[in-house]
Parts: C-alpha cells; sequence; structure tokens
C-alpha cells in the first residue's frame, strides 16, 4: 500500500504547488489595494483641515488602501466605500471634498471633536447607508439635503448638544430603508414629525434628552427600541399595539405623562426594559398588570402611583425574571407582599419614599441574588430579620428613616460583601456587635439617630475602606479611640450629639487621602446645615439577562464633626494642618487652650469651635481662606481685638459671647493700648484696686521694718528713752 501511495502524492506536488501559488497570489492582491487616485486627493484635503494630535492618520501616505487607517476599498476599482474614525481624537472642519467619496457606503466619524454645521454636501452621497456623527461638537440644524440619501440604514446624531432646531418633516419618509435612528442627547425642540409614527422600515428610534413636546402617540410600526426620556412629552400612555411581538426597551422617563399605566402594556412580549420613572403617572396599578418573564428592568418611581404594592408584578421562573424593581418615591401603602420574595432573579429592590407600613418579610433572604436593598422612608416597624443574611450578595443595605426596633444582630457579619449600611432614624438599640468586624467591605455606615449605646469597639477598625461614618444622636460613652483618623478613604466622621469624654485623639492626621487633599474642589456655598447632611445616591443598570451594575454617588463634604459631647483638654493642632478638611465642628464641648493656626486649611468651608472654653487671641489673618462660608468662635473665653483688616468682618455674630473680645468694625474702633496683657482681666483693673491694695502693704511693711530696726539699735534705743523722760 505504501508503494502506490508515494508514486501518487510524487504526482500530485506540482499541482499542489500551483494551488498554492495562486492562494498566495490572492491574498497578496487582496492585501493589496491601490487607492483610488481622486479619492486619495479628497482624503488628503480633509486631513490638510482637521487637527490630529495623536497622529491617528499617519498612515494616510503612499496608495496602499489597506495601510490607510480606517478606510476600506473595493478590490477591483480602488474606490473608498468605507471610513471609520470612531475615537481618534480629531477634531476641526470638515472639508467639502470629503463628498468626492461617492462610492461611500459607510461614514463613521463618532467620538471625536469636529465642529461647524453638517456638510449641506454630504447630500450627495448617495450609496451611503450607515451615517454617524454622534458625540461631536456640530452645530445647527440637520440640513434638507440628507433627505436625498435614500439608501441610508442608520443616522446616528446624538451627543451634538448644539444640534438642534425642529425635527424636519422629512426625518421618517426620506428613506424606504432606515432602521434606525437617534437624534439622542441634542437640543431638538418642537413636536415629534408624524412621518415618524408611520415609517415602515423604522426599528430603533431614539429621541432621548432633547426638548421635544406635544402629546405622546401611538407608533404604527414594529419597534424594537424606543427611547423618549428626557423631554416635555404629556398626554396618555399609549398601547404600542404595532409591536406588541417586537419591542424591547421602551423609555418614556422624565416627561409629563399623565394617567393610569394600561393593562395592555404588560402584552408586550419581548418588552426587557420597562422606565416610566419621573412622570406624573397616578391611581392605582391594576392587579391584571403582570408582565412576562422576560422583563428585566421595571422603574416606575418617582410618579403618583398609590394603592397598595402589586401582589404580582412578573412572571418568574427559576432562570429568569426581573432583575430590577424600582417603585420608590411614589405613594405606595400597606405591607410588603410576599409575592415579592417569590422574584427569585431580583438583584435590585427600590421601596423608598412611599407609605409602606408592617414589618420587613422575613422571606427576604429567599432572594439570593439580590444586592440592592432600598425601603428606606417608609413606616415599616419592627426589627432586621435575621433571614436577611440569606441574600449574602448584598452590596447596600438601606432602611433609614422607618420605625425599626431591636438591636443589630451580631449574624449581620454574613453579609461580607455590605458597602453600604445605613440604618439611621430608627430606634434600633444595644451595641455594635464586635462580630462587624467581618464586614470588611464597608465604606458607607450611617448609625445616626438611634438609641445605640456603649463604648466604640475595635471592629471599626477592620472597615479599612470606610468612607463615611456617623453614630450622630445615639447614646455612646466613653473615650475616642487613638484609631479615630487612622481610615485612608475617610472623607467624614460625624460623631456628634453623644456622651464621648476625654481628649481629642491627637496623632494619624496624615492618613486620609481626603483630608489632607490640598486640591480645593470649589463647591458653591451652602447652609450650614446641608453641610452637615449627606446624600446617597444608588444607581443600578442592567448589563444582561443575569448581570448588574452597580454604583453609588456620596455627596458629603469633607468633614469632622465631634459637636454636643463631652470632651475636654485642649485642640490638637494637627487637627488644623489637614489642607483638604471642609466641615469641622467642635461646638457645644468642654475645650480649652488656645485656637490653632487656620493657615494651612485652604479647603476650610465651615468652622464651629462655640460653646466652649477657648481662651487666648484669635488667629491670625484668614482672608486667604477663600472657601470659608461660616465661622462661629461665640460663646468661649476669647479675648484681646480683631483688626478688620484680618477678614473676620464677614462672618457677623460669630464672635457673641466672648466679653474680653473686641471686634473692629466701622462703627467700633478698638485701642490696642487698653486691651488686656493677662486674658480675662481689663488695663483698668490692674492700675486701680489692685495697685492701691499692693501700695498699702508696701508702705505697711516698710514702717514695721524701720521700727524694728530702731528698737534694736542702742544708740536709738537710749535717744528715745531720754527724750521722752
Amino acid at each position: 500500500m505504501s508503494n502506490f501511495v508515494h508514486p501518487c502524492l510524487l504526482q500530485l506536488l506540482p499541482l499542489l504547488f500551483f494551488v498554492l501559488v495562486q492562494l498566495l497570489c490572492a491574498s497578496c492582491q487582496s492585501a493589496s489595494v491601490d487607492l483610488n487616485p481622486e479619492d486619495k486627493a479628497s482624503l488628503l484635503l480633509f486631513r490638510s483641515w482637521i487637527q490630529d494630535p495623536v497622529h491617528g492618520l499617519s498612515t494616510w501616505f503612499g496608495s496602499n488602501c489597506t495601510n490607510w487607517t480606517g478606510l476600506v476599498c473595493q478590490n477591483h476599482t480602488g474606490q473608498v466605500i468605507s471610513i471609520n474614525l470612531r475615537n481618534v481624537n480629531l477634531s476641526g472642519y470638515i472639508h467639502p471634498n470629503l463628498c468626492n467619496l461617492l462610492f461611500l457606503e459607510t461614514l463613521v466619524l463618532s467620538e471625536n471633536g469636529f465642529t461647524g454645521q453638517i456638510p449641506l454636501c454630504f447630500g450627495r452621497l448617495q450609496n451611503l447607508k450607515t451615517l454617524d456623527l454622534s458625540h461631536n461638537r456640530f452645530g445647527g440644524v440637520l440640513p434638507d439635503s440628507l433627505m436625498r440619501l435614500r439608501q441610508l440604514k442608520e443616522l446616528t446624531l446624538n451627543g451634538n448638544h448644539d444640534l438642534g432646531g425642529v425635527v424636519p418633516w422629512w426625518v421618517g419618509n426620506f428613506s424606504s430603508n432606515l432602521e434606525k435612528l437617534d437624534l439622542g442627547f441634542n437640543s431638538f425642540h418642537g413636536t415629534i414629525p408624524e412621518s415618524l409614527f408611520y415609517c415602515k422600515s423604522l426599528k430603533y428610534l431614539d429621541l432621548g434628552n432633547n426638548y421635544l413636546s406635544g402629546d405622546l402617540h401611538d407608533f404604527f410600526q414594529p419597534l424594537v427600541f424606543l427611547n423618549l426620556s428626557s423631554n416635555s412629552l404629556s398626554g396618555t400612555l399609549p398601547c404600542f399595539s404595532a409591536s406588541i411581538r417586537s419591542l424591547g426597551v421602551l423609555n418614556l422617563a422624565r416627561n409629563s405623562i399623565v394617567g393610569g399605566i394600561p393593562t395592555c402594556i404588560a402584552s408586550l412580549e419581548e418588552l426587557t426594559h420597562l422606565n416610566l420613572s419621573f412622570n406624573h403617572l397616578n391611581y392605582a396599578i391594576s392587579p391584571r398588570l403582570v408582565f412576562s418573564e422576560k422583563l428585566l428592568a421595571l422603574d416606575l418611581s418617582f410618579n403618583d402611583i398609590s394603592g397598595p404594592l402589586p401582589t404580582k408584578i412578573a412572571e418568574t421562573t427559576e432562570k429568569s425574571g426581573l432583575v430590577l424593581l424600582d417603585l420608590s418615591h411614589n405613594c405606595f401603602s400597606g405591607g410588603i407582599p410576599l409575592k415579592i420574595t417569590e422574584l427569585k432573579s431580583l438583584q435590585a429592590l427600590f421601596l423608598s419614599h412611599n407609605l409602606l407600613t408592617g414589618e420587613i418579610p422575613a422571606r427576604i433572604g429567599n432572594l439570593t441574588y439580590l444586592q440592592v436593598i432600598d425601603l428606606s422612608r417608609n413606616s415599616l416597624s419592627g426589627s432586621i430579620p435575621l433571614n436577611i443574611v440569606g441574600c449574602f450578595q448584598l452590596l447596600a443595605l438601606v432602611l433609614n428613616n422607618n420605625n425599626l426596633s431591636g438591636q443589630i444582630q451580631p449574624e449581620l457579619d454574613a453579609l461580607d460583601s455590605l458597602k453600604v449600611l445605613d440604618i439611621s432614624n430608627n430606634g434600633i438599640s444595644g451595641e455594635i456587635p464586635l462580630t462587624l468586624a467581618g464586614c470588611k467591605s464597608l465604606e458607607i455606615v450611617d448609625f445616626s439617630s438611634n438609641n445605640l449605646s456603649g463604648n466604640l469597639n475595635d471592629a471599626i477598625t477592620k472597615w479599612s475602606n470606610l468612607r463615611y461614618l456617623s453614630l450622630a444622636r445615639n447614646k455612646f460613652s466613653g473615650s475616642l479611640p487613638s484609631w479615630l483618623f487612622t481610615f485612608e478613604e475617610i472623607q467624614m466622621i460625624d460623631f456628634s450629639g453623644n456622651k464621648f469624654s476625654g481628649f481629642v485623639p491627637d496623632g494619624n492626621f496624615n492618613i486620609s487621602l481626603e483630608f489632607n487633599n490640598g486640591d480645593v474642589r470649589r463647591l458653591p456655598a451652602e447652609p450650614f446645615l446641608a453641610i452637615r447632611n449627606i446624600e446617597i445616591k444608588i444607581s443600578v443598570l442592567v448589563v444582561d439577562n443575569s448581570e448588574l451594575s452597580f454604583n453609588y454617588h456620596l455627596s458629603s463634604t469633607a468633614g469632622i464633626d465631634l459637636s454636643d459631647n463631652l470632651l475636654h483638654g485642649e485642640i490638637p493642632h494637627g487637627l488644623f494642618g489637614l489642607q483638604g478638611l471642609e466641615y469641622l465642628n467642635l461646638s457645644y464641648n468642654f475645650l480649652d487652650g488656645q485656637v490653632p493656626s487656620l493657615e494651612k486649611m485652604q479647603s476650610l468651608r465651615a468652622l464651629d469651635l462655640s460653646h466652649n472654653s477657648l481662651s487666648g487671641q484669635i488667629p491670625g489673618n484668614i482672608s486667604r481662606l477663600k472657601e470659608l462660608v461660616l465661622l462661629n468662635f461665640s460663646y468661649n473665653s476669647l479675648s484681646g481685638f480683631v483688626p478688620q483688616r484680618e477678614g473676620y468682618g464677614r462672618f457677623p455674630g460669630a464672635f457673641a459671647g466672648n466679653p474680653d473680645l473686641c471686634v473692629e468694625s466701622p462703627r467700633v474702633k478698638c485701642d490696642s493700648g487698653s486691651l488686656p496683657a493677662v486674658p480675662g482681666k481689663s488695663f483698668e483693673e490692674t492700675e486701680g484696686p489692685i495697685s492701691v491694695w499692693i501700695f498699702c502693704i508696701s508702705a505697711f511693711v516698710s514702717f514695721y521694718f524701720c521700727v524694728v530696726t530702731l528698737f534694736c539699735s542702742t544708740r536709738a534705743r537710749s535717744y528715745l528713752l531720754q527724750t521722752k523722760v
């Protein structure tokens, strides 16, 4: 057999070699397409008008089309059929010679810095199927010449904030092939043109984030994607009947839509994302409004929907169902239905800012995929259910502003992925369990306004990623621990309104990155109370069927609040060396000693040292502290005088209750020669009664000394006796 095979292979070798050579030649020819000379000249003129700081077009030389970045040419003619220069950091104006590329089918210039108006000559590119100019700086209006692009399938112009005017009447009927129209994040106004409601080929329509107005009408084509969010559309919700078997994403958020939610919306078989938030929807949700298991995200937040929470809002299976449910900021009342605990796929549950009562269902622990629970600002009662530890993937647990009671259960340490824990403004009592040291991922902890007590334990030191810690308005006692300022990421510490005693810990001030960041953030001036408050904005985004993107934004100043405690001793000088500190409140304590220098606190916006026992003189010139909007040194024992030139004049009332302190103003002049040399005592007092008393004592001592001396001298004693006789 082997003798037969080898001769055959030898005969086939020339043929195989010939085929291989042909293939190599073909690949060489396809890899080397000569650019059409006229197209090349037009492209070079296009390049001459634009700025290319990162040299993204440095390959635009020679004649080989395949070497030119972003270009595709026809194999035989060398004419350019595709240009894709997405995100190449180009800027400038588009040269009109680009419109000489008459065989161009795809033009993508998105995510650059092109300016000016969309060239009128684009209407000459009649073979164009895709035009993407999104995320540039184009302005003006949509040129009517684009209606000549009869082959166009995709027109994407979103993210050009100066591009606007009225959406042209022809935009829905100029091309029978148009499938995608994206004009989002621009400045279009007026009503939606009627042609868009009847464009049969249209599948993807995005007009979000514009200034469109008028009533919302139904569409008469099978859309797949519809985004009209962040406009001023009014009217009631249509049924979108033509899209019953196609519509997957429906976003009508941030408009002025009124009325109830029609049950026909649940008939949209392919719906995966429904966002009706920030409208004026009202009435109760019908029990017949039950979506299919394909729905992943349902957002009805920030409306006026009333009545009980729906017992069943969507079908669910073991492998599919709702991932995000947001019914927050409405007027829902009653208890949390047990049916919600059957949404096995749920990863984010927002029910905050409603009128809910009753207890948190213990079976909430069955939702093992939950990452976010926000039940804040309701009237929920009872304790935090122990079964909540079944939500072992939990990242945020927000239960503030309810009527919850009981204690913090030690078993909560099982939530070792937890980043946000907010149980503030409840009636929770007891101590912080030592076991919470297991929650090492914690970044935001707010236990304020409860009935918690005891000393601070070292469990808190294990929260190495801590950014915000508030134990304010509780019943904690004991000394402040030495590790108080040892958190590298800490942004705010609020221990106000407790019974902490002892000294303010001295040291470890150089660890916090926020406290030591000297870059002033130039935040707007805010009232005192607003500086103390924080706002945590939690946002989630459904990425696909099984993944949710979690994020939160902490709106708070970089600050320390130890006010309203029993602290005494001097203020550590290191505390006043924190260049990034914006807010410091040590008021209503028993602190003494002098006020340290403020010159290093360049970011300081609010300082309150009132109602203490501080003495000495006011620190020097603060006119360089440009960010300072609030200052309070009142009700201490400060002395000396405050010259008008020092910059304190813009804080009226900041020095009230300091009787030995003179504050200069246009109406009040301080005599520096008559100011106390010793804090707390005036010059007149020193030269008055005290001086007279000292003189009397001195005279008496001198007289007594003279008498004793005379009687001790023999000659003097004889002289006095002889005279007497």
